[in-house]
């Protein structure tokens, strides 16, 4: 059965080209997310900044990708910097609820894609096509409070704090929390 996630389609903005996402692509997102540890910190996938980030192997990520490039129940868009030609990172509408037409939100951008609005379009973008294009009624994520620069780009975009889960990721031994956001279609 075709779901909204069915159509993979390539979005352009100013600075950003969001493309499906391809099994290759691993080797570009497995690159970033090891040689950048404030990626781990940032998304809660280490307890210390001195541990070092240990995910799948290069083989398991182009199988997971290679998955997602097809998958009905995601749509992961690779971000293209069009100053560049350089895939920097991804965006991805998931864990999709079709009897209340919402889904989650998720991005990842490595430290080139940073600082010049790539994120900020990027979001923009595949929100505005989860929005009016699918014709889902809410896009929710998850941000934690040590990730401001996020949070930034969130609330410039439309998302609204919706509340915060407290203590919700051990990090150095202090507690973080984490701030629930959602944007509303029509």
């Amino acid at each position: 059965m075709a779901t909204p996630f069915s159509l993979k389609p390539t979005l352009r903005g100013e600075l950003v080209i969001l493309r499906p996402i391809r099994a290759e692509d691993a080797d570009v997102i497995g690159a970033l997310i090891c040689d950048d540890e404030e990626i781990a910190i940032l998304t809660g996938a280490v307890h210390s900044r001195d541990e070092e980030f240990t995910g799948p192997s290069l083989d398991e990520l182009r199988g997971i990708y290679g998955a997602w490039a097809h998958a009905e129940d995601r749509l992961v868009l690779g971000v293209i910097d069009r100053a560049t030609g350089d895939l920097v990172g991804e965006v991805v509408l998931n864990d999709w609820d079709a009897g209340n037409r919402s889904c989650g939100f998720r991005t990842l951008l490595g430290a080139a894609g940073r600082g010049r609005g790539l994120g900020t379009e990027a979001t923009r973008l595949i929100v505005e096509h989860g929005l009016r294009t699918m014709g889902l009624h809410r896009i929710t994520l998850e941000v934690y409070d040590l990730n401001p620069r996020a949070r930034h780009v969130y609330e410039k975009v439309g998302f609204v704090h919706e509340g915060t889960g407290r203590d919700a990721l051990l990090l150095d031994g202090a507690w973080i929390d984490v701030h629930y956001m959602a944007i509303l279609g029509s």
